[in-house]
């Protein structure tokens, strides 16, 4: 009856080991923000280098959310890099966004970077706008994330049960 119980713990606990792997973990991420208009914040601009510029990391990156008040962890840190088709003026805008959980890509800045003519500030920019969240501040190495680790114990319990 021990071996019993004891096969029936080790599967429940192996059980337990893969549906946690599965649960994702809510988290923001940290990201860049500023403005440079016509080259004025020269740190802001491209190329980009990250030295003295955690006084610009907001950790974690607020944003605002369609349809809500208030900010809301981002999920996204986004950049905006172009020229004002009315003046030639040069833009950079480094910042942060979440998802508004609408139906369409075209609705949602940062489910896709495009290039193209874009309105901002009421004003047509030429330029690319570029999203990414696979890491913080976009630049950093990747961290190894909880399912990742969830994962691992999941993989060494299986060894462990298997072996007794």
């Amino acid at each position: 009856m021990d071996s019993s119980f004891s096969r029936h713990g080790n599967f429940l606990l192996l059980a337990i080991a893969v549906f946690l792997s599965f649960i994702n973990m809510a988290s923001s991420i940290d990201c860049f923000k500023c403005v440079s208009m016509n080259g004025r914040f020269p740190a802001c601009d491209d190329p980009f280098h990250n030295n003295h510029s955690l006084q610009m990391l907001e950790s974690p990156c607020m944003g605002g959310r369609k349809g809500r008040d208030g900010l809301f962890p981002a999920t996204s840190c986004i950049k905006i890099a172009g020229v004002f088709d009315d003046t030639g003026e040069t833009i950079t805008v480094r910042g942060c966004g979440l998802d508004s959980g609408t139906a369409t890509t075209d609705t949602e800045i940062i489910r896709m970077s495009h290039c193209g003519r874009f309105y901002y500030d009421d004003r047509y920019v030429h330029g690319c706008l570029q999203s990414c969240n696979d890491a913080d501040a976009c630049n950093s190495s990747r961290k190894m994330r909880s399912t990742s680790l969830l994962s691992l114990i999941t993989f060494t319990l299986m060894a462990l049960v298997c072996k007794s």
